[in-house]
């Protein structure tokens, strides 16, 4: 009978709602999953500083796999509904993203489209304003290289197709500038900017600053590197953390 009612208390015990904390969703970039935040030794950082993956505390920690080759509107439907899925199981837990590269594209667009409310945003080496990378990816998989790229171990260039061409510097037709534009919501925006050694990515793009609908309401911190990421980025992102949890406690 005692052991009915222990195993009885821990069902109830497990089905209780979190109760208010914080819910961090890390969102990897172009040709990455979810795992690359651990093999960067970034989870462990955060394990370290207190965010525990998918646990039931103060502050919980996810990861997410998205479809990396996948145009920026469909990432975002993935996000969106994890996002979602991640309300229901803390639904007094406030959100907050962090994005790698086209990852935090990606996010931004979610929190400017979907109206799921998200207490702060912080990028990592993300084209906010586009790269010409992508259009040297645009121009290859619009060629007749496309054609053979499948035989050399490329294919990724024609299943990118759609990306590229939503990632490359913004112009009047572009998915960037009509997002670049449009109205975000009211939350912490911090970007992490690569200063020196990112082949992929100007600095310039990086910075959510250079947005016209983010200029002067982003934090900017500035990091060696090149575009991966990166071991040292997990203590920049604690900091970022703990002055974004600070302006939220002040804010109350």
């Amino acid at each position: 009978m005692l052991r009915q009612i222990v195993s009885l208390l821990f069902i109830l015990l497990l089905s209780l709602p979190a109760h208010a904390g914080h819910t961090l969703v890390l969102i990897h970039g172009y040709l990455d999953d979810g795992s690359t935040w651990r093999q960067s030794g970034i989870v462990s950082a955060f394990s370290a500083a207190g965010w525990q993956e998918a646990g039931h505390l103060e502050r919980n920690l996810y990861t997410v796999t998205l479809p990396s080759e996948a145009p920026l509107a469909a990432q975002a439907q993935w996000l969106d509904f994890y996002l979602r899925q991640l309300q229901k199981r803390h639904p007094k837990n406030s959100l907050i993203l962090v994005g790698h590269s086209a990852g935090g594209v990606v996010a931004r667009l979610v929190m400017v489209v979907s109206g799921i409310p998200v207490q702060g945003l912080i990028t990592i080496a993300s084209p906010h304003l586009g790269t010409d990378k992508a259009e040297w990816g645009s121009m290859l998989s619009n060629s007749p290289f496309s054609w053979f790229a499948p035989f050399f171990g490329l294919d990724t260039l024609n299943r990118s197709k759609g990306l590229y061409w939503d990632l490359v510097r913004e112009h009047p037709a572009s998915l960037l500038f009509w997002l670049n534009r449009q109205s975000h919501p009211s939350a912490f925006y911090a970007s992490i900017v690569r200063v020196d050694g990112d082949k992929w990515v100007p600095a310039y793009s990086q910075d959510m600053n250079d947005v016209p609908a983010l200029r002067g309401l982003a934090m900017t911190v500035t990091s060696e590197g090149t575009h991966s990421l990166q071991v040292a980025d997990g203590p920049v992102l604690i900091s970022l953390l703990d002055k974004l949890l600070l302006s939220h406690k002040n804010a109350k």
